[in-house]
């Protein structure tokens, strides 16, 4: 018997590891997302990709740009099912400011780092980020691997 594809383990629903290797995560928020009935029944598949998306800025809100969510053939058969479209985040007032502060003033990109669950909604964990140099993106594969090394001798001793 072929193996069942299973859910992502917990609450996660997409994790998007590539903004973690690109930048440098400052600040991070949770943010509530407005989405449409097959969207969610999507998202419950496991239909979601975050690694190309981000956080726009404008007008005094945030919008989530890039998200690939797959529509479902059974649940969107009645809608036109746009699977990249801008999905707006919901933010308090304070936390949109601090967001627009740091990438007026202090250059920072807004990225999506992850999906969850949390009780029976869909959250997304954005970021402040500043992008990684590549000397910076080795520093890191180096102290990846020396922690590695490190569990290894500490297990043999």
């Amino acid at each position: 018997m072929a193996k069942k594809k299973g859910k992502p383990s917990g609450n996660t629903i997409a994790l998007n590891k590539r903004a973690r290797h690109d930048y440098f995560i400052e600040d991070t928020y949770e943010a509530g997302l407005v989405l449409q009935g097959w969207e969610v029944k999507s998202i419950r598949a496991g239909k979601v990709n975050l690694a190309e998306s981000y956080v726009l800025l404008k007008d005094g809100e945030a919008f989530l740009f890039g998200c690939h969510i797959t529509p479902l053939i059974s649940a969107s058969t009645h809608v036109v099912a746009d699977p990249t479209r801008t999905r707006k985040l919901l933010l308090h007032d304070r936390e949109l400011a601090q967001l627009f502060r740091g990438v007026e003033q202090q250059g920072y990109t807004v990225v999506a780092l992850a999906m969850y669950w949390k009780q029976h909604r869909v959250k997304l964990e954005i970021g402040c980020a500043k992008g990684k140099k590549l000397h910076d993106k080795r520093a890191t594969e180096k102290e990846r691997e020396w922690n590695k090394s490190k569990e290894r001798i500490m297990k043999r001793h």
